[in-house]
């Protein structure tokens, strides 16, 4: 039998029965203590469905959000609440800033002892069925609430919650158009419990294609766009394998039928950044290795613009906000002014930088990249025309590595 991961930091005692023993495993795979509910405007919803995964459902959505604004659903690790991952990850902020509806799935104890997703169960991860039938039916009470863009719903996760992201962006391709998985795990890794313990340390390793068919073998028959895919993990993660990035990495290229090899190579904040890109020279999977950090998703605290999050056990602070990167590569960022913030920066947002130049030099400087024959910004993946010396187009830099059009005047209008 696999050994079981308990938390490094607060050893357990050896267990003396299955039941402690799947309590540790489960436990491991993200341990840190539920977090007290901070914030008096999420919203418990009751009557989505039939609900045959025995969730509860949080949503929290600006005041004045206008109908057409994109969905975000956000998955907890195990021991977690939803109210506490609410805070802890920034997305709170991001909502109100950038004018999207959040959707906080959480367990129940009675469904799991440590209230993890079940990621590892095929009766909660397939389509139409379990926890996974349960987030969309969340998803659809959502938009016929709000109005929510049905093709800007996106999903993210930490750990349990990652390895969940990875189950429902297979499962649901025609409902999410990104996804994010931070410290997790492989669609289709596991279908039992024993299983986990192999897909958590060391992971396992198969191809490109067989990893690609699990995802596509989650809804037979679909022929149409998938979701693109962020991945981020922490270099010295102990308790899942920092292999399974690699893994995911080859997952979702194979889906999205390109390589695993990046066509962007950088560092932010000192952390190693891939991108790969379609045929189209559209960034479809993009990776964050976060240099020395353990098992968590990354924050950083503070007032600044791409700032966010409470540091704390499972939420490092690496001087990067996950959750502001992750919504830059779906495209929310800067997608719309919401009104005033509702608890303003002391200090107001630094006028981005601009760049006036042929499509030939915006190449050449990092600012876009050029696929067949025709010019893309960098992070937007806004078109800009075709790869000359005659076409010229002014960039604005509104995130690090993240340029938009600004021909109309800088800051974009």
């Amino acid at each position: 039998m696999p050994r079981p991961f308990p938390d490094r930091h607060h050893p357990l005692p050896l267990p003396a029965a299955l039941v402690a023993l799947v309590l540790a495993v489960l436990t491991a795979l993200l341990g840190p203590g539920a977090t007290p509910a901070r914030a008096a405007t999420l919203t418990e919803v009751t009557g989505f469905g039939s609900n045959p995964g025995n969730l509860q459902m949080f949503r929290y959505v600006p005041d004045g959000l206008p109908a057409g604004r994109p969905l975000v659903v956000a998955l907890h690790g195990c021991t977690q609440s939803a109210a506490g991952f609410y805070d802890d990850t920034g997305w709170n902020s991001w909502a109100d800033r950038y004018g999207f509806a959040l959707l906080l799935p959480q367990q129940r104890s009675a469904n799991n002892a440590t209230s993890c997703f079940n990621w590892f169960q095929s009766g909660d991860t397939a389509r139409g069925q379990g926890e996974a039938l349960s987030v969309k039916q969340m998803v659809d009470r959502m938009t016929a609430d709000y109005g929510s863009d049905t093709a800007r719903v996106y999903v993210t996760g930490l750990s349990a919650g990652g390895a969940m992201t990875s189950a429902l962006a297979a499962a649901y391709p025609d409902v999410f158009a990104g996804a994010a998985v931070v410290a997790g795990i492989p669609a289709g890794c596991a279908t039992s419990l024993l299983d986990a313990y192999t897909c958590m340390n060391p992971g396992r390793n198969l191809s490109a294609a067989q990893w690609g068919d699990k995802v596509r073998a989650a809804d037979p028959g679909y022929t149409g766009p998938r979701p693109v895919v962020s991945v981020w993990h922490g270099s010295a993660d102990t308790t899942v394998a920092p292999a399974n990035m690699t893994e995911l990495v080859e997952q979702w290229t194979d889906v999205h039928g390109t390589d695993a090899t990046p066509e962007v190579s950088d560092t932010v904040a000192g952390h190693p950044h891939r991108v790969y890109r379609d045929a189209a020279g559209r960034d479809v999977v993009e990776t964050y290795s976060l240099t020395g950090m353990p098992h968590g998703q990354a924050v950083d605290p503070g007032t600044g613009a791409d700032q966010c999050g409470i540091a704390g056990q499972y939420f490092p602070d690496v001087n990067l906000c996950a959750s502001r990167r992750i919504a830059a590569f779906w495209g929310l960022a800067g997608t719309t002014d919401p009104g005033p913030d509702p608890d303003p920066d002391p200090d107001p947002e630094p006028t981005p930088a601009c760049f006036t130049a042929t499509n030939y030099a915006q190449v050449a400087a990092g600012r876009a990249h050029q696929s067949l024959g025709f010019v893309y910004a960098n992070g937007s993946n806004q078109a800009m025309g075709l790869y000359n010396i005659f076409t010229t187009h002014t960039l604005a830099e509104t995130a690090p590595g993240y340029f938009e059009l600004a021909d109309a005047g800088c800051p974009p209008q």
